[in-house]
């Protein structure tokens, strides 16, 4: 494996919605999906990852924090709705991505994230129905390279892309999705400039 990043014809700005192995729980995650490889790659000029955070108590979120920071990337997590919103608010990270659902205790979890002052992110918003008028406009909304095809993003996206700061995710689980082409389209067509968080 090489020491320094690979080099790539176009390198993204950012890319935070990476899966590794410490998404233990993931079928989707293939045992390659290392973050040595991530950082080695060198896609973007800002990496982070950001494994389920379910998969990161019980004693793994310190050599997961080691581990991420060792190889010079942002530190993150996502979690998935309330269930584990206040307990992610206590870890050390650089930023969150939250699946909140439409369903009123996930709106009120996000609630804790965003007392930490760090960026949250709503991970693929349209594929859980997130309502985004029960959003706060401190939230970053994520077009997800991975989920943005399933549903009719115009009718989603196009009545928010001046109320929120947008992300853009590639939602990589594996070496080869390691890329934003399609998000990078859609925010193209609905006019939207991604926000750099790092």
């Amino acid at each position: 494996m090489p020491e320094a990043p690979i080099s790539t014809s176009v390198q993204m700005v950012q890319d935070l919605h990476i899966h590794t192995t410490y998404s233990a729980s993931d079928t989707s995650v293939v045992p390659e999906m290392t973050i040595a490889l991530v950082a080695a790659v060198g896609h973007a000029k800002v990496v982070g990852i950001s494994d389920h955070f379910e998969n990161l108590v019980d004693g793994v979120f310190d050599a997961y924090a080691w581990e991420v920071r060792n190889a010079g990337l942002k530190l993150g997590v996502e979690v998935d709705g309330h269930a584990w919103a206040a307990e992610a608010a206590d870890y050390p990270v650089d930023y969150y991505l939250y699946h909140c659902r439409d369903r009123r205790a996930d709106y009120r979890g996000l609630e804790a994230l965003l007392a930490t002052r760090r960026p949250v992110i709503i991970a693929h918003p349209n594929a859980f129905g997130t309502d985004w008028r029960q959003l706060p406009p401190a939230c970053h909304m994520e077009i997800n390279n991975r989920y943005v095809w399933r549903s009719d993003w115009w009718a989603y996206y196009a009545p928010i892309r001046d109320r929120f700061p947008f992300v853009l995710g590639s939602d990589a689980h594996q070496p080869n999705w390691l890329g934003q082409s399609v998000a990078r389209h859609v925010a193209t067509r609905l006019g939207i400039e991604e926000r750099v968080l790092f």
